[in-house]
């Protein structure tokens, strides 16, 4: 009895603990459950706060548009945001909702606004690929990112798409939520929303979209740009491959029916010109502070005719000479002697590479660079017919040598430029001094960070092809500085003038005397030295470059009426085979010059002119307006020196 007794008290003790560790364990999970409810909330609270205003939702602010008119009224390029008609969803082909979801959100029609599925599948592949290859998200984030937020990567950022994410769920339908997602999407070349895009990619309508074309469009919502069929078509059709691949195994469509796409309807694709489309941006740029409230026209410099023929010409030499002398790349500015650019050709594709050579790119100019050390030496004193040194020397640690590695000894100052001695042009600079020639050079519009050393001599200070040419446009110009520029007038969309193009220059900055000492010698460079390829039929003068190891080739020349500079080399810098400043560029120079002429009279150089001595004594070798000069020139060039 006393053990059953016994028994009892403990079991009814042992269940008191257990009740009792039951309602510690409920308690303890409640409380976690009630602060993670009141974290969460707060959090929510935080990003909620600076939330955009979603009344806006079907609003749209259009990028005022820049139209780019040649010279004679051709239009070059067009700029701006374009959107198309606003379509329903039941007018569009079943193609392009089936693309668009087998690509970017299989379980649109299930998820809630964040499809957890897809997230862990995109954490998986994530994780054995060691990289980010695949996002998570659906595609009401990304319309909530479109519609109200940045491209910005972080936490805030994503909490607060999550959360427009889900306010879009409860307030639309799947159908209005994908509908207001093909209307707004961007997808290259400025266009916004799945018909601008069918308009300017097919010349079709959304409504008649085929296959091909819906799975094409699709492709592009990953990366606009990337893929656009209009800038490189080989990924294009990679990309819309892949994107019929995840419709066939999405159900929607069989591999016949791909096959068919694929094979009878890439050539729907629109094919677009991009000639002087480096001209193009490089304008725009200069010219988007007129287009901040208004659509505007702008009147440029360029000749399209001249345009097409350095074009055209660029890419023979280059598909002619490319394999043979490792050569990949190539530029070329063609300006009158005031400035003003005809032809601007900064790459051999603009398709498939932006990067303009001739503003942008920054190389060695070699050779090329020695017209300004000689013209700060007869500055300085020298003449044409002083003799100078053509033998191997050492100047401290620097031991130049010349291309050829020969040596002619004594000879004059206009024989060691035409033959472009090295050693020679070392000596000068030692005698005259490095500041004088980099002060020499900004007088000339070099805005390029020049090093005040020896090596300047044989051009070891990077500058662009666009000053560089500029430079050599002011012996064109009759001695007087040249601002490159490449548009004359801007008007708003009321036919308004709201820029015209005023001023002729720097004004004279090299006398007439000199001027004539320095054409003479670079009509020599042509005559008896490496730029005799560039003749024409006509009086030119100019200057070839090579870089040590044949980095790269330059040359620079001028007539009456054309000032043109032409550089070849390797976007990586490799060493091209023994391509000079004397080989392809004195042959792109050449032809496209040529045609340049043709129908013109012939003319004599600027020297010829007979000058009143009074106007040198007015020159002033630093102008007290120079750093204004070189500050409006450096924003026109958009260089960082």
């Amino acid at each position: 009895m006393s053990d059953n007794k016994t028994k009892s008290i403990k079991k009814e003790r042992l269940s008191k603990e257990s009740n009792s560790l039951l309602r510690r364990t409920i308690n303890f999970f409640l409380t976690v459950i009630i602060w993670i409810v009141i974290c969460l909330s707060v959090c929510v609270a935080y990003y909620a706060y600076d939330l955009p205003d979603l009344k806006n939702l079907t609003s749209t602010v259009r990028k005022p548009s820049i139209t780019l008119l040649s010279s004679d009224g051709e239009t070059i390029a067009s700029y701006g945001d374009v959107y198309g008609e606003s379509v329903n969803l039941k007018d569009l082909p079943s193609s392009v909702i089936q693309a668009v979801i087998a690509t970017e959100d299989r379980h649109f029609y299930s998820h809630f606004g964040l499809d957890l599925i897809g997230l862990a599948r995109a954490m998986i592949i994530n994780i054995r690929a060691g990289h980010v290859v695949q996002g998570g998200s659906t595609i009401t984030q990304q319309l909530a990112k479109n519609l109200f937020l940045s491209s910005e990567r972080s936490l805030k950022r994503k909490v607060q798409e999550l959360l427009m994410a889900l306010w879009l769920e409860r307030k639309f339908s799947k159908d209005q939520i994908l509908t207001l997602y093909l209307n707004r999407v961007y997808l290259g070349n400025g266009t916004w929303g799945i018909d601008a895009a069918a308009r300017r990619y097919f010349n079709v309508p959304a409504s008649k979209l085929n296959l091909y074309q819906s799975a094409l469009l699709a492709g592009l919502l990953k990366a606009p740009s990337r893929f656009n069929p209009q800038n490189n078509r080989e990924l294009s059709v990679k990309r819309t491959t892949s994107i019929l691949e995840n419709m066939i195994a999405f159900n929607v469509i069989s591999q016949e029916q791909a096959d068919d796409a694929i094979k009878n309807d890439q050539e729907t694709v629109l094919q677009i010109s991009h000639t002087g489309y480096y001209f193009a941006d490089w304008v725009r740029d200069l010219v988007d502070q007129y287009a901040k409230d208004c659509d505007i026209t702008v009147h440029t410099t360029l000749d399209m005719g001249l345009q097409r023929k350095a074009e055209s010409e660029l890419e023979e030499i280059l598909a002619t000479n490319s394999a043979k002398f490792g050569v990949s790349q190539g530029a070329m500015v063609i300006m009158t002697p005031d400035g003003a650019i005809r032809a601007m050709v900064g790459g051999r594709n603009y398709a498939t590479s932006q990067f303009n050579r001739s503003i942008q790119g920054m190389r060695q100019p070699g050779s090329s660079f020695k017209t300004i050390l000689y013209l700060a030496a007869i500055e300085d004193g020298w003449n044409e017919s002083d003799l100078i040194e053509d033998s191997p020397f050492t100047a401290g640690k620097y031991r130049p040598e010349n291309y050829t590695h020969k040596y002619e000894g004594t000879v004059s100052l206009r024989r060691a430029f035409a033959k472009s001695s090295n050693v020679a042009a070392v000596r000068l600079i030692e005698s005259i001094g490095p500041k004088r020639v980099v002060a020499v050079a900004k007088r000339l519009g070099i805005t390029s960070k020049l090093r005040a050393e020896a090596s300047l001599a044989l051009g070891t200070s990077e500058v662009n092809l666009t000053e560089l040419t500029a430079a050599y446009a002011t012996f064109s110009n009759n001695g007087k500085g040249v601002f490159p520029f490449g548009f004359t007038s801007v008007r708003d969309n009321h036919g308004n003038c709201i820029y015209h193009r005023k001023g002729t220059g720097a004004g004279r900055i090299i006398s007439t005397s000199t001027l004539h000492k320095m054409e003479d010698m670079l009509m020599a460079v042509i005559t008896e030295g490496s730029g005799k390829s560039a003749a024409i039929d006509r009086q030119i003068a100019g200057k070839t470059g090579t870089t040590q190891n044949y980095h790269d080739a330059w040359f620079i020349g001028f007539s009456a009426d054309y000032v043109g500079g032409v550089w070849f080399g390797n976007d990586d810098s490799t060493p091209m085979r023994k391509v000079t400043g004397g080989t392809l560029p004195t042959k792109l120079w050449h032809n496209v010059m040529l045609a340049a002429h043709r129908g013109l009279p012939i003319r004599q150089l600027s020297s010829q002119a007979i000058e009143d001595d009074t106007i040198d004594n007015k020159i002033q070798q630093t102008p007290p307006e120079q750093d204004d000069i070189l500050d409006s020139l450096i924003k026109m060039l958009g260089i960082n020196p």
